[in-house]
């Protein structure tokens, strides 16, 4: 789910640093967020026994 979450945020950071020419904070929120949510997959990701 995680995973998901961050290749949605990095598709969202894309499109708005290329298509809409944003260079606020806000648009390099996105990316970060997306590396949040890439950690907290693996950190959480169960481990077979």
């Amino acid at each position: 789910m995680w995973g998901a979450i961050a290749v949605v945020l990095v598709v969202l950071w894309l499109l708005g640093a290329l298509a809409f020419k944003i260079t606020g904070a806000l648009i390099h929120l996105l990316i970060v967020l997306a590396v949040v949510a890439l950690v907290l997959h693996f950190a959480r990701r169960t481990r077979p026994r």
